[in-house]
């Protein structure tokens, strides 16, 4: 039996990172079921290929740049005459390093924008959506890496786990009323985030260059990004609060699984094995 319209509960979405990737799909997801969506991204020209569309609405946001994101969808919120009733936070960018390698500002500022910037966003949607007597959700889309960290992306792995700490506590604090709240936890899909890493300052070593390896495997051999947002889709048409892993099998069943079971110890030597063919 198919899935009850999105347009049903939803009618305006405002989705970050929507210029490529998991992001593009969402809104194409989202445009697909009816909905008014705006969409942000750092440059207007990386939009080309929404705007104009029927219902869709370019937004200019910069995570990087502290309190932009804020005023961007307080902006936005009146162009949607108050408020949406569905935020997907998805806009994020990796950085490939030793953690010590690197300048602490590099990490500082990963951590400002996956982080504190997104943070931020939660925080005004939900100052808007608390007005709404009518079904609304955000969504936090983290990582699998949350259960599975990535080896040289301490950065990533700082914010995304943070932000799944905030999925879980605010999934806590929305019970009984109209919203819902979704950790939406990818793993690799076949997207350019990798051409898209910070690795300007990388050092080579065995290990990092078998580390990314390993990740640029995973991404070419990885399902597409419409996948995800059919798994978001059928997410949103449940109207509660959920983690969703999506992605392959391996990543998002096996992993998991094992992730929850093993002792840590295991774990450890497991992704050093995997990652870096290293125990």
């Amino acid at each position: 039996m198919a899935s009850p319209s999105l347009s049903l509960p939803h009618r305006r979405a405002f989705v970050t990172g929507a210029s490529s990737g998991l992001g593009r799909a969402f809104c194409e997801m989202l445009l697909a079921e009816g909905l008014e969506v705006w969409g942000s991204s750092r440059e207007a020209s990386r939009l080309a290929g929404l705007t104009g569309r029927a219902g869709f609405h370019p937004v200019l946001l910069d995570l990087s740049l502290p309190g932009n994101a804020h005023d961007a969808f307080t902006q936005a919120c009146v162009e949607a005459h108050g408020s949406f009733d569905l935020v997907l936070l998805n806009a994020g960018y990796g950085v490939f390093a030793p953690f010590e390698t690197l300048d602490f500002k590099f990490w500082e500022a990963q951590l400002g924008a996956l982080l504190v910037e997104t943070a931020a966003l939660a925080h005004a949607a939900l100052r808007c959506m608390k007005n709404l007597d009518t079904p609304c959700a955000l969504v936090l889309v983290t990582s699998v890496g949350v259960e599975f960290p990535l080896p040289f992306m301490s950065g990533y792995n700082m914010s995304k786990a943070a932000l799944a700490a905030l999925a879980e506590t605010l999934m806590d604090e929305a019970r009984g009323s109209s919203l819902s709240v979704i950790d939406f936890r990818p793993g690799d899909y076949a997207t350019s985030f990798n051409r898209g890493m910070d690795t300007h300052s990388r050092v080579r070593s065995p290990r990092t260059d078998k580390a990314w390896a390993r990740i640029e495997s995973n991404l070419s051999a990885a399902p597409s990004p419409q996948r995800a947002a059919s798994d978001l889709r059928r997410a949103l048409s449940r109207g509660r609060s959920d983690l969703v892993r999506s992605g392959s099998f391996f990543q998002t069943r096996l992993a998991a699984l094992f992730s929850a079971l093993a002792p840590a110890g295991l774990q450890r030597r497991v992704r050093a094995w995997y990652f870096c063919n290293h125990v």
